[in-house]
């Protein structure tokens, strides 16, 4: 598969750990950037903080956000990903371990592409991350943003 990045937004060590092992399991070979909190994620996206020396013309693939984030919480992540033109196209696919009608209504008024609740066997997780996998990594074929006169996006 294509080996821009994806970034795993996950703040749980054990399904950081999974989702990692899924890929493999898969032959998933893009680089996974992992960031554990919601200010660190668009840390990253925006090249600030500890990523400032980033070049923020190398964006990821695809992002999966969980919504239970410390600091910022991922639909107000999502939030930002789709106001900023930077990164309004972005592939952002939620998931979470929420079944709550409200998280998926207000994940996808906010702009996410999908919402995948985490399976919590680990084959039915498996068959989940190689789903994600064809569609979103090798399938989809998601728009670039266009750059403008001045380094500005459209």
């Amino acid at each position: 598969m294509s080996e821009r990045a994806i970034l795993l937004v996950e703040d749980n060590p054990d399904d950081e750990a999974l989702t990692l092992r899924a890929f493999a399991k898969n032959d998933i070979t893009n680089p996974v950037v992992v960031v554990r909190d919601g200010a660190e994620a668009l840390d990253y996206l925006f090249t600030a903080g500890a990523y400032a020396g980033r070049n923020p013309d190398d964006r990821p693939q695809l992002v999966l956000l969980d919504l239970k984030l410390p600091k910022i919480d991922g639909l107000e992540v999502l939030r930002r990903i789709r106001s900023d033109p930077r990164t309004a196209v972005l592939p952002v696919v939620i998931l979470s371990s929420s079944k709550q009608e409200s998280d998926v209504i207000e994940s996808y008024r906010s702009g996410c592409n999908s919402y995948v609740h985490k399976p919590v066997d680990f084959d039915q997780f498996i068959e989940a991350a190689r789903q994600l996998g064809l569609y979103w990594l090798l399938l989809n074929e998601p728009p670039e943003p266009a750059i403008l006169p001045g380094g500005a996006y459209a």
